[in-house]
């Protein structure tokens, strides 16, 4: 392993023991959203509220010496609250772009899915291009520029289904979950006086992190491995219990946290278990199951679960 490879490693890891100092007992959690950032990709944290959501974006966002801006969403909010707009300068005769609270390199959209879809749709462009048109001008996003989107299960009252166009703009979809018992006694103990995110210190810059990403593109990826990548994804467009599988955006998106788990993981070149691991997270949101199957596990979660132990996984050829 190089040494580029090891600084990389040794940057990432310093990240995540970071944030864990907020995020009790979540270390595979931690791990998935670095992953996201290191790939240069956007993430959503979907939970029942109180479980840490906006918490681990914050501490993400505080670890890295990245400018920062929250957004909470609500019903009431319009798309201009968002991007900014274009005000009339009475001194010098002229309009002038006012930018909104998403310029920033690290965005948290907080319960992203309490806002109505057309608010939801301002970030598209932003999201998958690194710019913004408002009134007809475009203007580019800051580097690094990532979004760590939070939202409530569905089924709670106030909140709107995200647009399958959005859903695919995210990386990756986790979920924090419950703590232990050991863990939550562990976190009454921890803010008995203070919240740690109080006294969170930066460990990477933005500069870290861009080098992180470049890193990430340097880990070797089999040419079996591209193919068990591309048979996962392909399966998702031909089970009978899914109306519309993961696009070419999923086996680029399985590709690229592949390396990035490859790197954490110490090693320069990616094992079909970096795709097992990642599968899930990355793939299920992007999947819209058939409303009239009668499968009992028909979430996009447990298809892609069944997928894996169907799809063969190949040997790997000597580099």
């Amino acid at each position: 392993m190089s040494n580029g490879i090891e600084a990389a490693q040794t940057t990432a890891k310093a990240i995540i023991a970071n944030v864990e100092q907020v995020i009790v007992g979540k270390r595979d959690v931690i791990e998935l959203a670095v992953i996201a950032l290191m790939s240069k990709g956007h993430l959503l944290i979907e939970d029942a509220p109180g479980v840490g959501k906006t918490m681990l974006a914050r501490s993400l966002a505080k670890s890295l010496d990245c400018t920062f801006k929250r957004l909470q969403f609500t019903p009431d909010m319009l798309p201009s609250d968002i991007t900014g707009v274009a005000m009339y300068n009475q001194k010098t005769g002229d309009f002038e772009f006012r930018p909104g609270p998403v310029w920033a390199q690290i965005v948290l959209a907080d319960e992203i899915n309490r806002a109505t879809p057309k608010v939801q749709s301002a970030l598209l462009e932003c999201m998958e291009e690194g710019q913004i048109t408002v009134d007809g001008v475009t203007h580019t996003m800051p580097a690094p520029f990532h979004v760590l989107a939070t939202q409530n299960p569905i089924e709670y009252e106030g909140t709107f289904p995200l647009p399958e166009t959005q859903l695919d703009r995210f990386l990756l979809r986790i979920s924090i979950g419950y703590p232990s018992l050991a863990d939550e006694v562990n976190i009454m103990n921890q803010q008995q006086f203070q919240h740690p995110i109080d006294t969170l210190k930066a460990v990477a810059s933005a500069t870290d992190l861009e080098t992180l990403q470049t890193a990430v593109r340097s880990i070797y990826v089999d040419d079996l491995v591209k193919e068990y990548v591309a048979s996962v994804v392909a399966a998702t467009r031909n089970h009978p219990a899914i109306f519309l599988g993961a696009s070419p955006r999923g086996s680029l998106a399985l590709y690229r946290t592949a390396q990035a788990r490859a790197l954490i993981n110490g090693r320069d070149y990616v094992l079909p278990d970096d795709i097992k691991a990642l599968a899930e997270p990355v793939l299920a949101h992007r999947l819209i199951p058939r409303l009239t199957d009668s499968s009992p596990d028909k979430t996009g979660r447990a298809i892609v679960a069944k997928l894996l132990e169907s799809v063969p996984v190949p040997g790997v050829t000597a580099r």
